[in-house]
């Protein structure tokens, strides 16, 4: 594609927040829909496990990974009806991660996005069995050719999509935060721990648009790089959120990390400190957005709202 470099002022920019919220609207509902397709009820014996895979990912969230899904997609030109296919796989993967992380065996909360969380609407062994189903139903979806005609451009996001949601990615970074709880970790392992359990899943989502693109190695590598450090300021975001905001502004239990003595940004630099390193790895993240000037102007509102956001 051909690109121009954007002058100064249109990098440095105030955040346009009523058309980011107009963008981020659409597009949620662009996902929602394609998610109800993807996941559609039925009768039969699986009726239960269906309905719990639906409850976990419909009717709420931000769709922050979804939006960023299709709005790298569409700087390249890919059509709706891709990216929201693989926006539609992102969530359920994050659905699912949420589903587990819920459970008693992990951080034990009993509210997700305003509501019980699905362990508590139906119970443990159906919340389980759920989160598996959307697991492998994310990764059903990139196989399908109905997602891009290319094997290899499948294959690159399936690949990508596994480096980072297991072992290597957000499943590791759980593990690790699970093993940090009522430990003193340092700033650096903080950041390499959430690098993985939050940063992974969403620098895929922005470098996926980039793989259906068929993008070059320098501008996938940028949105790759953009969506890590959305990934880092989005943590600290939700590290000062949960040290300051209310459970009802927040659609869970708020104060969780410092009762369950984890190692947090807030923890470690203040609320204020926090605050300053989000704000500087927005603006790395901004700064890779360069070659694409205004084509990319919705992704640095995102970046700002990213980080003041309530919620």
């Amino acid at each position: 594609m051909s690109m121009t470099e954007p002058t100064q002022t249109t990098i440095i920019r105030a955040t346009d927040a009523a058309l980011l919220k107009q963008d981020m609207g659409a597009r949620a509902n662009v996902i929602e829909s394609a998610i109800d397709a993807l996941l559609p009820p039925t009768k039969g014996g699986d009726a239960r496990l269906i309905d719990a895979m639906r409850y976990a990912t419909l009717g709420g969230g931000k769709r922050l990974r979804g939006y960023l899904a299709v709005t790298t997609a569409s700087l390249f030109g890919v059509p709706d009806s891709q990216s929201a296919r693989v926006a539609a796989s992102v969530e359920m993967l994050h659905a699912y991660s949420l589903v587990h992380d819920d459970l008693p065996a992990m951080d034990d909360d009993d509210m997700r996005r305003g509501q019980p969380s699905t362990h508590r609407k139906f119970d443990e062994a159906t919340a389980i069995l759920a989160g598996d189903a959307l697991q492998t139903k994310a990764f059903e979806i990139l196989a399908d050719a109905l997602t891009h005609a290319s094997a290899d451009v499948r294959i690159d996001l399936i690949q990508s999509f596994a480096e980072a949601s297991g072992a290597a990615g957000m499943v590791g970074g759980q593990m690790i935060d699970m093993e940090g709880e009522g430990r003193a970790l340092p700033l650096d392992e903080v950041r390499h721990l959430h690098a993985l359990k939050t940063g992974c899943l969403i620098r895929y989502s922005a470098e996926a648009g980039a793989i259906l693109g068929q993008a070059s190695p320098d501008l996938r590598k940028r949105l790759r790089a953009y969506g890590a450090n959305i990934g880092a300021a989005f943590q600290i975001a939700d590290d000062v959120l949960d040290a300051t905001a209310t459970a009802e502004e927040l659609g869970k239990t708020a104060g969780k990390d410092e009762a369950s003595g984890k190692s947090t940004f807030v923890a470690l630099l203040g609320i204020d400190g926090a605050k300053n390193e989000a704000a500087r790895v927005t603006e790395a993240a901004i700064a890779e957005l360069a070659p694409f000037g205004a084509q990319a102007d919705r992704l640095r509102d995102l970046a700002y709202y990213v980080i003041e956001r309530r919620n």
